[in-house]
């Protein structure tokens, strides 16, 4: 076979017309398939937990249209109608109303303080260069790790010197303290992928720290500061065990989980549960309310710093 070459060119085949080794193409089938097969358990696992999730849910919801026959008879059916006046029985006659009020005032100062102060913490350890700041990060990541039934009888004890106990301030510091680690983690690594041009153009220009703090970097780091607010939002409204151990004493400052576990435990065999599912899908609707509006931002500051 003859080849048709011009004269003073090369014979030899160009790197490009070299076709690549037969080996490495079942190689690259093989990785693509086991890639599409990772995908596919990934969205079994998904779909597999999103039916764990959305189905007690929605069950709540419908038991508490319900009346007590229904629910024990036929506790997969729809309700036969819609039972309102169990979520009025729920909010006045078991005082959830009350309870509900009662989270509210907790929550929105304990996550307003828990910004507040973990964001300030934040910015300086992720901005400022100083003796012991690796030090100081590390102890507040720390708290992470550590478990809260652990310190539940030293902190008795210390909101109670503190003349703190059976108090909304007491609960609340204690909530703003026990955010602060999750709140410094996220917020310090954010703050890290905000531009340093920015903040050294505001200086220039006679910016002081903290009018650079809260007129600049803080508006930046705004996807980040709502992520993390919704999840403090969300932890402190589910927290049980710290106001159980902190304001026992004072029925009328308990917060929503403790009078729904107040309901279920003094009832007895009397329990109202039509009324109990009422009153558990009124803790539940807040936090689903507030994730649904807050769903692309909360998208938005998880993944703000992952491309700088």
């Amino acid at each position: 076979m003859t080849t048709n070459t011009e004269p003073g060119t090369s014979t030899r085949p160009r790197l490009r017309d070299i076709p690549p080794p037969a080996h490495r193409r079942p190689a690259d089938r093989t990785g693509t398939r086991d890639l599409r097969l990772f995908s596919r358990l990934g969205q079994v696992a998904l779909l597999v937990w999103a039916v764990v999730v959305i189905v007690p849910i929605v069950w709540t919801f419908l038991a508490s249209f319900k009346n007590t026959t229904e629910i024990f008879s036929s506790p997969w059916t729809l309700p036969a109608h819609l039972r309102w006046a169990n979520w009025g029985r729920a909010w006045t006659t078991a005082h959830v109303g009350r309870y509900f009020l009662n989270s509210v005032l907790v929550v929105g100062l304990g996550t307003a303080g828990t910004m507040l102060l973990g964001s300030m913490a934040a910015y300086v350890l992720a901005r400022y260069r100083f003796w012991g700041n690796r030090i100081i990060y590390y102890l507040f990541v720390s708290g992470l790790a550590f478990p809260v039934f652990l310190a539940l009888v030293p902190l008795f004890f210390v909101v109670k010197n503190l003349g703190l106990l059976n108090s909304y301030t007491g609960l609340i510091l204690v909530y703003i303290a026990y955010s602060l680690p999750f709140t410094v983690f996220f917020l310090a690594a954010f703050f890290k992928t905000l531009p340093s041009s920015v903040a050294e153009a505001a200086m220039i220009d006679g910016c002081s720290h903290t009018r650079l703090f809260f007129r600049i970097m803080l508006p930046m780091a705004r996807p980040g500061m709502v992520s993390v607010a919704i999840f403090n939002i969300i932890g402190q409204w589910a927290q049980y065990l710290l106001p159980v151990v902190l304001i026992a004493g004072a029925p009328d400052k308990w917060v929503l989980t403790q009078g729904i576990a107040s309901i279920n435990t003094n009832a007895g065999y009397a329990a109202d549960w039509a009324g109990l599912f009422a009153a558990i899908s009124l803790a539940i609707l807040p936090m689903i309310i507030v994730y649904a509006i807050f769903q692309r931002q909360i998208q938005a500051g998880l993944t703000a710093g992952a491309v700088k």
